[in-house]
């Protein structure tokens, strides 16, 4: 799906962050590299070897388990969980983020359009802007309206997007959410706006 395939009333768009606009394992697994590295230093471990396993580990049990099997495999001291999860939050990144050639190209469209675009991500407030300064926009950040649920009320609740709407002054009819995960269907749902899958816009994932 393009732009173009859009209903052309539609004059306001929104995104969620993670896996949406960007692959959110590109953020996470430079977070494991530099808590490998930080434990390389401090512990004298093979940083190498603890960033296949914090990989493969996501992949296959998904994040909340990510620490727990490097504490077991290394038999780490519990203090380096706040470490390990601070980190998530203030992590100055390697590299840059890259949103996904798809997205950025249908955000270009909807600039040029001269049209709305909000980013409305659920989580930990700090740990999203975290990963919004990193994000290469292609000088898109001057059009982009950002929304943090949880310091309103966490996506699937609706709370945020009626903020957003009195914000803005919009018309429900003419706004589009896009989004993969349920709570980003249910809260467009219970605000009567359209919802599209984000996944509808990539041809490659």
């Amino acid at each position: 799906m393009k732009y173009t395939d859009i209903d052309e009333r539609k004059q306001a768009f929104i995104f969620e962050l993670d896996n949406v606009l960007y692959p959110e394992k590109d953020y996470l697994y430079q977070v494991y590299y530099l808590f490998a590295s930080f434990l390389e230093y401090t512990e004298l471990l093979d940083a190498n070897v603890m960033v296949k396993l914090m990989t493969r580990t996501f992949e296959e049990e998904g994040r909340d388990a990510v620490f727990n099997r490097v504490q077991e495999k290394f038999k780490l001291d519990e203090k380096y969980r706040d470490n390990f999860n601070q980190l998530h939050i203030t992590a100055k990144l390697p590299l840059k983020l890259l949103l996904y050639t798809d997205m950025l190209k249908l955000m270009q469209d909807i600039v040029v359009e001269r049209k709305k675009i909000f980013i409305v991500t659920n989580g930990d407030p700090a740990q999203q802007l975290n990963k919004l300064k990193q994000i290469e926009w292609h000088g898109l950040e001057k059009y982009l309206v950002c929304y943090f649920a949880n310091e309103i009320t966490p996506k699937p609740e609706p709370d945020v997007l009626y903020q957003l709407i009195n914000d803005h002054n919009l018309q429900r009819r003419e706004m589009l959410m896009a989004g993969n995960a349920e709570e980003d269907v249910l809260c467009a749902q219970a605000c009567g706006i359209d919802f599209i899958y984000a996944d509808e816009f990539l041809s490659l994932k």
